[in-house]
């Protein structure tokens, strides 16, 4: 019999409701505070986006910019489980991960984001991802559902906290090496 799983809701993630996304009746102030939520909320867009982009390029230097020094991570998948702490940890991981035999893609759809207060919010994000290990002739396609806690730290949305479970997975052996006409990590 299969192992039982959690269930993959907000309860699981650890996700509450944020603030209203309602306008504000009254005062300008009261305005200004409703437009910046609105401009946290793409702040928080754009740093997922830049999240996937320096993964898949493993640009390690700029991905350090995007998390908080203390940032917890947990991805489970099918055939493998991350739990790291630390920017450090986390980089050093990933640039051993992202290397010219590597060639990733990775997506993020449909952000789910609650702004907690000035300084807090979350995000739920569907992954969908593609994976070649080249000198292990292996690939892994599938999706995840990310889970993540941002923290606004001088004036910037960091990534405080990021998971992510596989909805599925599924792995291959490849016959041959790929050839790829681009590869951007391996230089081609």
């Amino acid at each position: 019999m299969a192992k039982q799983r959690a269930v993959l809701d907000k309860a699981y993630m650890g996700i509450a409701e944020g603030l209203p996304l309602e306008a504000s009746g009254g005062d300008v102030e009261a305005l200004r505070r409703d437009v910046q939520r609105l401009m946290d909320m793409e702040a928080i867009r754009q740093l997922k986006y830049a999240y996937f982009r320096c993964i898949d390029t493993a640009n390690l230097k700029e991905l350090a910019t995007l998390f908080h020094d203390e940032v917890v991570v947990h991805f489970k998948g099918g055939s493998y489980e991350w739990q790291l702490t630390g920017k450090d940890e986390y980089i050093s991981n990933v640039g051993q991960a992202f290397n010219s035999q590597a060639v990733g893609h990775h997506n993020g759809h449909h952000p789910e984001l609650q702004i907690l207060s000035d300084t807090e919010a979350t995000g739920i994000w569907y992954l969908a991802d593609n994976m070649w290990v080249l000198d292990h002739r292996f690939f892994t396609t599938g999706t995840a559902l990310y889970w993540d806690r941002y923290e606004k730290v001088n004036g910037r949305w960091l990534i405080r906290e990021t998971r992510y479970e596989r909805v599925y997975e599924l792995n291959s052996a490849l016959e041959e090496t790929p050839t790829f006409s681009s590869h951007y990590l391996g230089g081609v």
